[in-house]
C-alpha cells in the first residue's frame, strides 16, 4: 500500500511538472519602463528603440529611470490646467507695508544697522544667490557670475560679491566683539544648475573662494523639467534624450528642501535668509540695514524695492492681490494703461510703483512653507518657446517656477524701498544694448563710489569727463561708504582707478 501510495505521489507529480508553463522572463528595464511611461501617456519616448545603438539604449533608460515620473505629471496637469484661470483682482499695496527712502529717521536705520550686524555675529543669516544662468546674452558662455564688467580692478561678479561678505562679516565682528575680535562667518549658498555647477566650483577654486573660507560656501544645482508639446508630452532632443530646461529662478524652493540645506541652515541656527540674483553689480549682500529692518518689523518675507522711471516701464511690480489679500507680484503686462498710470493722491506716486529687483530676505520657517506649499500646488508657468527636437527646432512649452511665487504664501510682507542708483545695477545685455549692460553698470557703480569719495573729503581727476569715468572703491575697504576718511580725506585720485586697502 505504501509503495503504491509513493508511485501515485511520484506520477502525480511528475504530471504537474509536465503541464506548467515555463516561468516567464524577466521583462527588461525597456518593456517596464514603456509600462511605467504608458500609466502617463508617455510612452512615445521610446519611439525610436529600434533605432538606437546599445550604448544610446541605455543613455535613455537611465535618464528616464532617474525621472520623478508621478511628480513631473503632477506638475504638467496642475500648470497647464490652471492657465486662463480668473485671478483675483488686484489693488496697490497698503502703505503702511513700505519703508520709504524719505520717511526713513536716521536713528531707525542706525538702529536695523545694530541690529542686523548684532545677528550675523550670531550667524543667524544665511545668503542664497541665484546663479543658475550663463552669460549667454553677454556673449559668453561662462556662470554669469564670472563675468568682469570692466571696472578697474577687473574683479569678477562673484568676487565683488565674496568681497561685500568678507566686509560686512569684518563689521559684525568689530561692532559686537568685546576686546578681541572673533571670527564671523556668514554661508553662502550659491544655486547653479547643471550648464554652471561645475564651472562655477572650479571658478571659486581656481580664486580660492576669494578669500572666504571653503566650508561657508556651498553649492548645489537648481532641477530642471522635460521640455513638453502643447498638449502635454515629453519632446525628444535627440532619439535618446529629453529636452531639458532649469525650472526657473524660483526652483530654489524645492532645491533647497531635496538638496537638505534647509536642514542643514537649521543645524547651524540660521533664521533668515537673503537672497538675490547674480547679475546686480551694486547688491548689497548681507545688508545689515535690511535685516534689522527685517527683524524689527517681524515679517515672514521681505523685498528691496525700487520706484518705477515711469508708467510703463517693463518691470514687475508689487501688488495686493484680492481684497486684503497678500502681496504678490505681477508683471508689467498684467497692467493696463490706466492702472499703470494711476496716481496715489495723497503721495504723489502711482499706484503701483513698487518694482520687484530680485532682493529678498525670508525666515528660514516661512522658505520651509514655502518648499512645502509650492511643492503641494505643483503650479508652474507655462513659457512658449522654441524647443530643439528630433524634428528640428519646434514650437514648445517650458516649465518655470519665479522667485517671487513665494509671496502669495507669506502670512506678512514688508517692503524696503531702495535708490535704483546705490543698490541697483543690472548686468543683463551685452553692451551696443538700450539698458542694463556691461557698461552702464559699469558707470553707474563708478558714480556712486565717486559720490562716496568725495564726501570722504577725497578729490579727483580726470582725463575724459567725469559722466564716462570715476573710481572704484574695494568691497573690502567699505560696505556702503563708511570708514572711508582715513583712506580719502585730502587725498587725489585719478579716475580710473580702484581705492584698496
Amino acid at each position: 500500500m505504501e509503495e503504491t501510495t509513493t508511485t501515485e505521489i511520484e506520477i502525480i507529480t511528475a504530471d504537474v511538472t509536465k503541464t506548467q508553463p515555463p516561468p516567464p522572463r524577466p521583462s527588461s528595464p525597456h518593456q517596464e519602463l514603456v509600462e511605467r511611461l504608458k500609466d502617463y501617456g508617455q510612452e512615445d519616448v521610446f519611439a525610436l528603440w529600434e533605432e538606437l545603438s546599445p550604448e544610446e539604449r541605455h543613455l535613455l533608460v537611465t535618464e528616464i529611470e532617474n525621472l520623478d515620473l508621478p511628480r513631473i505629471d503632477r506638475i504638467i496637469r496642475c500648470s497647464v490646467t490652471s492657465q486662463g484661470l480668473p485671478a483675483a483682482a488686484i489693488e496697490a499695496p497698503p502703505e503702511s507695508c513700505v519703508s520709504t527712502v524719505e520717511e526713513r529717521r536716521k536713528e531707525d536705520k542706525e538702529k536695523w544697522w545694530k541690529m542686523g550686524l548684532k545677528a550675523i555675529y550670531e550667524g543667524k543669516l544665511g545668503v542664497v544667490l541665484l546663479s543658475g544662468g550663463q552669460g549667454t546674452r553677454l556673449g559668453s558662455s561662462d556662470p554669469k557670475g564670472c563675468f568682469n564688467i570692466g571696472l578697474p580692478s577687473g574683479k569678477s561678479l562673484f568676487q565683488i560679491q565674496a568681497e561685500r561678505i568678507l566686509c560686512v562679516q569684518r563689521l559684525a565682528a568689530q561692532a559686537m566683539s568685546e576686546g578681541p575680535t572673533r571670527p564671523v562667518a556668514i554661508q553662502w549658498y550659491i544655486m547653479t544648475s547643471p550648464f554652471t555647477h561645475e564651472p562655477t566650483q572650479k571658478f571659486f577654486e581656481s580664486h580660492k573662494y576669494f578669500g572666504l573660507e571653503p566650508d561657508q560656501v556651498t553649492f548645489f544645482q537648481q532641477g530642471t523639467l522635460p521640455c513638453i508639446t502643447k498638449d502635454g508630452k515629453f519632446i525628444m532632443e535627440t532619439p535618446f534624450s529629453l529636452a531639458k530646461a532649469p525650472d526657473g529662478n524660483g526652483g530654489v524652493y524645492a532645491a533647497l528642501k531635496y538638496s537638505r540645506l534647509l536642514e542643514d541652515m537649521a543645524s547651524r541656527g540660521i533664521k533668515y535668509v537673503d537672497c538675490y540674483g547674480v547679475d546686480n553689480v551694486l547688491v548689497r549682500v548681507a545688508d545689515p540695514t535690511f535685516l534689522g529692518y527685517f527683524i524689527d518689523r517681524g515679517a515672514a518675507s521681505a523685498a528691496k524695492v525700487v520706484r518705477k522711471a515711469y508708467p510703463q516701464e517693463k518691470v514687475g511690480v508689487f501688488v495686493r492681490r484680492g481684497k486684503g489679500g497678500p502681496l504678490t507680484v505681477v508683471e508689467y503686462t498684467e497692467l493696463d494703461e490706466s492702472m499703470a498710470s494711476a496716481t496715489n493722491q495723497q503721495t504723489g506716486r502711482l499706484q503701483f510703483c513698487w518694482s520687484n529687483v530680485c532682493l529678498h530676505m525670508f525666515t528660514l520657517d516661512f522658505l520651509n512653507q514655502v518648499a512645502n506649499g509650492l511643492e503641494k500646488d505643483s503650479i508652474y508657468h507655462v513659457a512658449e518657446k522654441k524647443i530643439p527636437s528630433v524634428n528640428g527646432s519646434i514650437e514648445g512649452v517650458k516649465l518655470e517656477q519665479f522667485i517671487f511665487d513665494c509671496f502669495p504664501y507669506a502670512p506678512s510682507t514688508a517692503l524696503f524701498e531702495v535708490l535704483r542708483e546705490e543698490e541697483f545695477a543690472p548686468v543683463k545685455n551685452a553692451n551696443g544694448s538700450s539698458f542694463d549692460t556691461p557698461e552702464s553698470a559699469r558707470l553707474l557703480v563708478l558714480r556712486l563710489y565717486t559720490r562716496w569719495v568725495i564726501a570722504a573729503g577725497g578729490f579727483l581727476t580726470h582725463s575724459v569727463p567725469l559722466y564716462a569715468t570715476g573710481v572704484e572703491v574695494s568691497p573690502l575697504c567699505s560696505y556702503a561708504g563708511e570708514n572711508l576718511e582715513a583712506i580719502c580725506r585730502g587725498r587725489t585720485f585719478h579716475a580710473p582707478c580702484e581705492i584698496s586697502l
